[in-house]
């Protein structure tokens, strides 16, 4: 599951990222809406957004790149609240569905009071995804296993999003524990670029994420930089 953020380096340029991806052997998407304080991300993601509303990208922009993606892979949104409640939960779901999104993953939205936005995404058929760390305390990974959506996006490391020479030992107690709080996959991600973390991600959970590493070939060399590390990955998956 690569992620591209959206409007760059230009809402053309994105959707010709996406478009790459598929190509290059992506089973969905991750589709970045740009925001202007992305916490959960680090300086690659971060730059991108901030580059994209620079070049005039905007939540409708976005929509349909993710539209056009969305008729060949499941599109996963990956959008901050304050997008979401500047517009009510109602209308920001409606405006998703109709632009043929799977579901969305909401970083900053605490499971707490994720409540009426889930009820939202249900009514019209979208996955609402959590997110679980591994600081996760026992009782409340217990709850959001129980309301997950779609799969549970399982962060393999405390922090922010971006590129590590080696994954966390501790990962594969964490998908573990993930795994017995909920019946939906268990997909990874942070940290992860290249083919061999993909592929011993892979040994211990169902899906993939590859965020910055995708980001940082967008930017420096374009469609054909991201069409070979998403086949690179892809192949160690096979």
């Amino acid at each position: 599951m690569p992620y591209l953020m959206g409007g760059f380096p230009d809402l053309d340029g994105s959707l010709a990222v996406g478009e790459a991806c598929i190509d290059a052997g992506a089973d969905l998407l991750e589709l970045g809406v740009p925001f202007s304080d992305p916490l959960a991300d680090g300086p690659v993601v971060h730059d991108a957004a901030t580059r994209a509303l620079a070049a005039g990208a905007d939540l409708r922009g976005v929509l349909r790149v993710c539209e056009a993606l969305a008729t060949r892979v499941p599109v996963v949104l990956m959008v901050y609240a304050n997008t979401i409640v500047t517009r009510g939960p109602e209308a920001f779901t409606d405006f998703a569905a109709a632009a043929g999104a799977a579901g969305m993953i909401v970083p900053d939205l605490p499971h707490d009071e994720a409540g009426a936005l889930r009820a939202a995404c249900d009514e019209r058929g979208l996955a609402l995804v959590p997110l679980a760390a591994p600081n996760t305390p026992a009782d409340r990974l217990a709850a959001i296993g129980r309301d997950a959506r779609g799969f549970v996006y399982t962060v393999s490391l405390t922090g922010i999003t971006g590129e590590r020479s080696r994954l966390p030992p501790e990962l594969g107690q964490t998908v573990a524990r993930v795994r017995e709080a909920t019946k939906v996959p268990v997909a990874v991600g942070f940290g992860i670029s290249t083919g061999e973390q993909a592929s011993m991600v892979a040994d211990l959970a169902d899906g993939v994420i590859v965020g910055s590493r995708v980001v940082r070939a967008a930017d420096e060399g374009g469609v054909d930089a991201v069409r070979e590390v998403v086949a690179e990955l892809a192949e160690a998956l096979a």
